[in-house]
């Protein structure tokens, strides 16, 4: 199934599901009055979102409309809780050395996962406004799950059960603020403003073979002024979701509609770019003994689209503009 949330004037804007091309999409306010909702009584009303979704891909829904993500919110505009992961390690390697941090004898074997904000997540086409450009904006490219209830010590295998949603997202970072933070021991806080996320969230199945082993195998394709910088594939996950969810659930249970990223997408081969802006001057100063590529700046785009072989879009596209507050 294929769902986004429509601005409405209400703060969590109104439940809709959306045809498997991303084509036409209906209200599904009569199962649900927002996918929060949904999630939170899924087993009850999972059946008639999926009778639903058939009517609409068979065309058997006369009230059906065109699916417009210029009217879309986040597909979970606010969340119980947003959890993110550093779970591509090549990744996570070239930040250490980027931010010279000091190695963690753990790195392999324990995942690195933060608490961000929750309350006011971004739609794929709005403007995302930041307070000063010499914060050095980033954009960084993931995928994410949103969860059912998870009870305390769910163990890796029972996990991803529990996993109802795929989202695509742009967590959007700060790197001047990133490293204060991290040697002040005590999380991210303004190193991480708003996250934005794609229009459309689909259930596992959608992805067919593509969704293995707890993993998104397919291609997040970043574009930053209509130049392509990176198209790295998400089977590369170190710690897969399920394993993120154990980590996560170890200590406490995570509520319904909890979401969870994997943290920038990011592949061994340097052919497949790379999905934040840092990740690409640290293998600049590697390859090239300098950094060239610019953190953005006002009126920069940035454009995601995780594409399947076939090339159609699953999750529909991320496509903003960085302004000024």
């Amino acid at each position: 199934m294929k769902f986004a949330t429509y601005h409405d004037g209400s703060r969590d804007g109104q439940f809709w599901v959306v045809s498997r091309d991303l084509t036409i999409a209906i209200p599904a306010t009569g199962i649900a009055p927002t996918l929060q909702a949904a999630l939170d009584d899924w087993d009850m009303v999972s059946p008639d979102l999926e009778a639903l979704y058939a009517r609409l891909n068979a065309g058997e829904e006369p009230f059906a409309t065109r699916f417009q993500p210029e009217r879309c919110l986040a597909p979970l505009p606010r969340a119980p809780q947003w959890l993110d992961a550093s779970a591509f390690l090549n990744h996570g390697r070239l930040m250490e050395e980027a931010f010279k941090t000091p190695q963690n004898p753990d790195f392999e074997t324990i995942p690195l996962v933060y608490q961000g904000a929750s309350d006011d997540f971004r739609g794929p086409l709005a403007d995302v406004e930041f307070p000063d450009d010499a914060l050095w904006i980033d954009m960084e490219g993931e995928f994410g799950v949103v969860l059912s209830e998870v009870p305390m010590r769910t163990g890796a295998e029972q996990a991803e059960a529990h996993i109802r949603l795929l989202v695509q997202i742009n967590d959007w970072s700060l790197r001047a603020v990133g490293p204060r933070e991290m040697r002040a021991g005590f999380g991210f806080l303004q190193a991480k403003p708003s996250t934005a996320f794609a229009p459309v969230a689909i259930t596992p199945d959608e992805l067919g073979p593509y969704w293995h082993n707890g993993r998104v195998g397919i291609a997040l394709h970043v574009e930053i002024n209509g130049r392509e910088v990176g198209r790295a594939n998400g089977r590369e996950m170190h710690f897969s979701f399920g394993e993120l969810i154990a980590h996560c659930a170890d200590t406490r249970k995570l509520s319904a509609g909890t979401i969870l990223g994997s943290g920038t997408v990011s592949n061994a081969d340097r052919a497949a770019g790379s999905s934040c802006i840092s990740e690409i001057r640290v293998i600049e100063l590697l390859d090239e003994g300098a950094a060239r590529t610019p953190f953005l700046t006002w009126g920069d785009r940035v454009r995601m689209e995780a594409r399947l072989p076939d090339g159609s879009a699953p999750f529909g596209i991320i496509d903003q503009s960085v302004v000024k507050a």
